[in-house]
């Protein structure tokens, strides 16, 4: 048995855990530490803090997911200020061996091992999830995170995306409303703009306007709540609207990646765990034209593990390290 330090480094929260393997596999995560990345001026701070917190010598190996994508000489997190130089940050925090990999593609090696209890059934098929062939992973969180797992019998591979930045395509007269007032605030509207956390905000403000109601919009947190609580009947609307267009999204994915099963994961995902299988989700994401048979046919899935970026980071260092 060996152990590794895992670190979740998203837009708004680093979160970082001690992570017990054996031949090969993830088998336990120590206690999550979640440190605010607003609060922290580097990689090397949260990690500071993690340390202290820790209370015990970190080991020198570690996994480290990130929102961005991993190539080149610098990588420059999407929705976060910190930069990352991959040649250099082994030696800044002291590792021997060090695994980096895309925040997403960590979740699609999370789901590569998670077992039944984890995967909580949205629609379709109540199937298992199969064991060869294209799995897309789908997740809204502080952006919009897609990647996908490819299942070969004994082996797996994780193949890493960005298609939270695709176009957004409206498929109604109020998505148009949606996109014709977030086009005067962004010179290009991604899908990410409308299926992420912060995307609650601009649909909120949008439904406002159709109604001509004056409104002082809340903080991302407490529109949230408000929505899921069924406070502000105007949240709960938008919340609909959002699971929706999370519906079109990931069956448009499905039929990009040439899917047999998907795979919802990210913090809203697991924040709507109960409100997705009630929603206007499903009859988006089947709603292909021609398709439309085939996407019924699909199971689709929530992975319900508390952390699977920290999870999936582990099996991705033991994934690169067994080579």
């Amino acid at each position: 048995m060996s152990r590794i330090v895992v670190a979740d480094i998203g837009g708004t929260h680093a979160r970082f855990a001690i992570a017990d393997t054996d031949r090969g596999r993830p088998i336990s995560l120590g206690p999550a530490h979640t440190f605010k990345t607003a609060e922290h001026a580097s990689v090397l701070s949260a990690w500071k803090a993690f340390s202290a917190a820790a209370g015990e010598p970190l080991p020198r190996a570690a996994a480290i997911c990130v929102a961005c994508p991993v190539s080149g000489d610098m990588l420059k997190l999407t929705n976060n200020p910190w930069v990352i130089r991959p040649a250099q940050i082994a030696g800044t925090l002291g590792l021997d061996h060090l695994t980096l990999v895309n925040d997403f593609a960590a979740v699609a090696h999370a789901v590569a091992h998670l077992d039944s209890s984890h995967l909580r059934h949205l629609c379709g098929p109540d199937l298992p999830l199969p064991a060869a062939g294209v799995i897309g992973i789908v997740g809204p969180g502080t952006g919009l995170g897609v990647a996908t797992l490819l299942r070969t019998g004994e082996t797996y591979h994780v193949l890493p995306g960005e298609g939270g930045h695709i176009d957004f395509a409206p498929l109604d007269s109020i998505e148009d409303t949606i996109l014709q007032r977030l086009r005067q605030r962004y010179r290009r509207v991604s899908v990410e703009r409308i299926v992420s956390g912060p995307g609650l905000v601009s649909i909120y403000e949008a439904l406002a306007a159709i109604e001509g109601r004056a409104i002082t919009v809340p903080d991302d947190a407490a529109l949230w709540s408000a929505a899921i609580a069924g406070t502000d009947d105007l949240a709960v609307t938008a919340l609909d609207r959002f699971c929706a267009s999370l519906g079109a999204v990931a069956g448009d994915m499905a039929l990009v990646q040439g899917a047999a099963a998907v795979v919802i994961a990210g913090g809203v995902g697991l924040r709507l765990a109960d409100h997705l299988p009630r929603s206007g989700f499903r009859e988006r994401f089947i709603a292909k034209g021609r398709f439309e048979n085939r996407m019924s046919g699909l199971p689709v899935k929530l992975a319900a593990h508390p952390q699977p970026g920290l999870f999936g980071a582990a099996a991705a260092f033991l994934q690169e390290h067994a080579r």
